[in-house]
């Protein structure tokens, strides 16, 4: 009584909801821009390489999604991300109803059989699938290019005539986008609008107006499905090699190599929307935020260190230095010319930082500080010295300090 109820009443259990249709087809969408910006980042590092294939996005996005989703309609009945959401494509039959629910129930095999796509069925949704959003990119970038301009500044926007025959079609091109494309992108869009809610009152078996097209409605897999899978993945694979070919020859890899590496991506999808969705949460959460605070609180930053500076001996707690008169001779020369900052033209006094045991002593003079003055940079001085080194009057006005050691200005 429950079979003959369900029959009556027309549940089809096979029959994908809206927002599953909708749910695919908004990641189908995403792919395309993830993987441009994926390929932005990378060309970053190796831009020799890879220039050339972020020029030329689209057409590699296309005969790439041409070879995968050739492969998953041909194996699977089903695009990419319809095989990702156990959904699939068959053939409406052309006949009252297109519907056979009883033969459904009792051979299903035989009904998979016969709504199974052929090679015209694959090729026309191909065209569907592959084709129809890469002239929907194509003409969406082109008309932010020349036509939203040219609707922006009106008749000002105006240029010579062209003379060549190329320039004559990309103004032809330009017309299109400016006067025609509008109407066609808002018809595109209100076609979708009405298939899709004429598919959720159902009204109609197609969610789209290119499936109503070429006749072909998307449905979920069946346990005839499932078992044909199951039976396909256990079938050992035929020797595709011929006589004195080796595994590695580009015949015998294609055939091979290439369907399970395709096949492969369906389980590279998940881990990669895992992925994402995790570093999403990584950026946005402050657990981040809060390993990095730990991070650098131990961290203790040495002080800045002068290159190129000669090497001042250590010096005593009681102030008496360690060297040769050479070297005292070179300081005084240093002190006597210093150098002079490209940016401020100011004299650059710098000296070597002290060691760890004249923390408690005048970089400048090497004595104990006298009226500690400290430095942006750090460093403490004694007030009279840091005054003398770092500030300069010239015609009355006190000209900016500059630290000694950081070489910073305050």
């Amino acid at each position: 009584m429950e079979f003959m109820s369900a029959l009556q009443t027309g549940h089809d259990d096979l029959k994908p909801s809206l927002f599953e249709l909708l749910s695919e087809s908004q990641l189908n969408a995403l792919l395309p821009p993830s993987l441009r910006y994926l390929l932005a980042l990378a060309t970053h590092r190796h831009p020799r390489y890879l220039i050339r294939i972020l020029n030329s996005f689209d057409e590699v996005y296309a005969l790439l999604q041409l070879l995968v989703e050739r492969h998953y309609l041909r194996t699977y009945a089903a695009s990419f991300t319809e095989h990702f959401y156990g959904l699939k494509r068959e053939r409406v039959l052309r006949v009252k109803g297109s519907e056979l629910p009883r033969a459904q129930l009792a051979t299903s095999e035989h009904v998979r059989d016969a709504l199974h796509l052929r090679t015209p069925d694959v090729w026309r949704n191909l065209a569907i699938v592959v084709g129809i959003p890469y002239l929907k990119r194509k003409l969406d970038e082109s008309y932010e290019i020349h036509g939203a301009s040219a609707n922006l500044l009106g008749r000002r926007n105006t240029s010579p005539p062209p003379t060549t025959l190329r320039a004559r079609i990309f103004a032809l091109y330009k017309t299109f986008l400016r006067t025609c494309y509008p109407t066609l992108n808002c018809a595109y869009y209100m076609s979708l609008l009405a298939y899709n809610l004429g598919y959720l009152f159902n009204t109609t078996k197609f969610a789209s107006p290119f499936l109503a097209l070429i006749h072909t409605r998307i449905r979920r897999l069946s346990p005839a499905d499932h078992k044909a899978f199951e039976v396909l993945a256990h079938t050992p694979p035929a020797a595709a090699a011929r006589p004195g070919q080796t595994a590695w020859h580009p015949r015998t890899a294609a055939r091979t190599i290439g369907p399970r590496l395709l096949g492969g991506l369906r389980l590279l999808l998940p881990v990669s929307i895992f992925v994402l969705k995790f570093l999403e949460w990584w950026h946005v959460s402050d657990f981040a935020r809060q390993l990095a605070r730990k991070a650098s609180e131990g961290l203790e930053l040495p002080p800045p260190v002068v290159a190129g500076l000669p090497k001042k001996s250590s010096v005593a707690l009681g102030g008496k230095s360690e060297g040769g008169d050479a070297e005292k001779e070179k300081e005084k020369a240093l002190r006597r010319d210093p150098p002079i900052a490209a940016g401020s033209l100011l004299p650059i006094l710098t000296v070597a930082p002290p060691g760890p045991a004249t923390s408690a002593l005048c970089p400048i003079c090497l004595g104990p500080v006298v009226n500690a003055t400290a430095a942006p940079s750090g460093y403490v001085y004694c007030y009279a010295c840091i005054h003398r080194c770092g500030c300069f009057e010239t015609g009355g006005c006190l000209e900016r300090a500059w630290c000694c050691i950081g070489g910073v200005v305050f």
